[in-house]
């Protein structure tokens, strides 16, 4: 496990929000034909509804395997997990709300939700190949050093996604990014699940 003092300040977690509020806040901009971020346009906002309707998906229908669940509850001390995310992003709503539904077997465990537009100086000490990438999860512990990382999608995902920025071979950017989600959902959060597994020792 990786012990790495953070920027991350109490007060920075405090104006974090909850789970129920960042959807509210999704709700309440796509109300006004909005979505989160400075770039608004009809693209983005169509994918933020979206985004809502794979949300709604998941919070009835992810399951969170026995082992993952067992192995949450016998976290004995105080952890904030703190995810960067935008409303638009795709991955972050295929994944998010099965993180919620791991965090609920631990009293000890708060889920917390920042967006990486606000949070720059957050968002850059947690890039990914060298890229802003979405969703991170950074578990912390009660001093806010870092227990571990996750993000910002599944690690076959993401050797799926670099090959094919390497090399499309002919397939277009829409095509993949269906065939992404096609994934997800074939997967129902089986290898979330064991990263997971993986993550909380």
């Amino acid at each position: 496990m990786s012990s790495i003092i953070t920027q991350i300040t109490p007060e920075l977690i405090q104006e974090s929000v909850t789970y129920q509020q960042y959807r509210n806040l999704i709700n309440d901009l796509l109300a006004q034909g909005k979505t989160t971020g400075q770039q608004q346009n009809a693209a983005l906002i169509e994918y933020t509804r979206m985004n809502v309707r794979r949300m709604e998906r998941w919070d009835k229908t992810a399951i969170v395997s026995s082992e993952l669940q067992h192995k949450v509850s016998l976290i004995d001390a105080p952890q904030t997990w703190l995810v960067l995310t935008e409303a638009w992003c795709g991955d972050a709503a295929q994944s998010i709300p099965f993180m919620v539904k791991v965090a609920r077997y631990s009293p000890l465990v708060a889920i917390r939700f920042i967006l990486r537009g606000e949070h720059p100086d957050i968002m850059d000490a947690y890039l990914t190949n060298g890229g802003r990438s979405i969703p991170k999860l950074i578990a912390l512990n009660e001093d806010l050093v870092e227990l571990f990382t996750w993000g910002p999608r599944p690690q076959v995902l993401q050797q799926q996604y670099l090959a094919y920025r390497k090399d499309p071979k002919g397939i277009s950017k829409q095509q993949f990014i269906e065939s992404i989600h096609l994934w997800y959902a074939r997967d129902k959060n089986a290898t979330i699940d064991a990263e997971f597994l993986t993550l909380i020792e």
